[in-house]
């Protein structure tokens, strides 16, 4: 089992930067891979960044390239998404997902929302 708690979220203006936190708990060692994906309203969720486990490897989604970064404390069993740039479009609810090997576990999301 693993736990997954996101914080951070809230209410910003266009152009300003934001840090989402994750914070993990429970069989980290049974991660493959964590990632953060958002779901803005009726839309579907989408993946929009992910760090894997095993080399560090990071992917982003095509739309946040440059303005988005996944980032790891293993210290604090934390994962970070830093964004910056932050548009109207970025609003939406972010979620933290972990990959294990029989499937993976969620967070319960946390709230973005980017004024203009």
């Amino acid at each position: 089992q693993v736990q997954l708690v996101e914080s951070g979220g809230g209410l910003v203006q266009a152009g300003g930067s934001l840090r989402l936190s994750c914070a993990v708990s429970g069989s980290a060692a049974s991660i493959n891979a964590m990632g953060w994906y958002r779901q803005a309203p009726g839309k579907q969720r989408e993946l929009v960044a992910r760090r894997w486990g095993r080399n560090g490897s990071t992917d982003y989604a095509n739309v946040v390239k440059g303005r988005f970064s996944i980032s790891r404390d293993n210290a604090k069993n934390t994962v970070y998404l830093t964004i910056n740039s932050l548009k109207p479009e970025d609003t939406a609810v972010y979620y933290c997902n972990a990959e294990v090997g029989v499937g993976d576990y969620w967070g319960n999301g946390t709230l973005v929302t980017v004024s203009s």
